[in-house]
């Protein structure tokens, strides 16, 4: 179980729909794009067990060990573990695959995000949170990618303007002028399970010609502490806005202002990386 974040900024206890009643065709969106050499773990119809899916994923410096009374005993927060090597991970959980998911396909992105996670548990110990933890718990958990050629097509999306960002910009989405290089957030994948959910995620922006340069940098960025130091530098994305992300994307469908919301005043975003 995970707590959902809604388009409002609510969140709610979310229940993942059980592995037998999720249709394959759901793994072919675009959100999972990035994750087709794992379609079996995802469509098979029983679930892997976890030293199977440790055996598979064979992360390097990292294992998966299936969390149960004994493993917490050793009384470690779950980063400070991961740190040592051993990733918790239940058994038959839609959320901890997707997230060893991502551990195979980013795994520098993980390890930045653990490395900064125990920098700060270290300082401030394992009950306190910071807004640093905040961001880089959020981006872990609904975190994307943009990557962008040029800055200046961020301007519809600096006034929350989406229908010139998603609509009479499409073209510039479908040439790759502007495009998601990644997804990160395990809790998005889990989310997308639920048909018709409309997902936002929350994203850090860089300027790069080529997906794999912007996810390098980004994690050479959140190795380095240069991003990821308060929530307020996430841009929200209504991801079902992109071109081809939603099967129907018609003028009323971008005017629903519960899901593509208007910017709060006083609200500014970051440039983005690299610009």
């Amino acid at each position: 179980m995970t707590a959902a974040v809604d388009a409002g900024g609510t969140r709610r206890r979310f229940i993942a729909p059980p592995r037998g009643v999720v249709a394959a065709d759901v793994f072919a969106r675009p959100l999972f794009a990035g994750f087709s050499r794992y379609a079996d773990l995802m469509t098979a119809a029983d679930w892997p067990t976890v030293a199977a899916l440790d055996a598979r994923l064979a992360l390097p410096g990292r294992h998966l060990v299936e969390q149960d009374d004994a493993l917490l005993a050793d009384g470690l927060h779950y980063e400070q573990r991961i740190a040592q090597g051993r990733i918790a991970t239940r058994a038959a959980n839609w959320h901890d695959l997707f997230n060893a998911l991502v551990w195979a396909r980013h795994p520098a992105i993980k390890n930045a995000l653990n490395a900064r996670q125990c920098l700060h548990i270290g300082c401030h110990g394992p009950q306190q949170r910071n807004r640093a933890q905040a961001a880089l718990t959020q981006f872990d958990e609904t975190g994307v990618i943009v990557r962008v050629r040029d800055p200046a097509v961020l301007q519809a999306w600096d006034r929350h303007d989406w229908a010139a960002l998603f609509a009479d910009g499409a073209g510039r989405w479908r040439s790759g002028e502007i495009a998601v290089a990644a997804v990160v957030g395990h809790a998005l994948m889990e989310q997308a399970l639920l048909p018709g959910r409309l997902l936002v995620g929350k994203c850090v922006v860089v300027c790069a010609d080529e997906d794999g340069r912007a996810v390098a940098r980004v994690a050479r960025m959140i190795d380095t502490g240069r991003v990821l130091n308060d929530p307020l530098e996430l841009r929200p994305l209504p991801l079902m806005g992109i071109p081809g992300w939603q099967p129907q994307q018609d003028a009323p469908f971008y005017r629903q202002a519960d899901y593509f919301r208007p910017l709060r005043e006083g609200r500014r975003y970051p440039a983005p990386h690299g610009a």
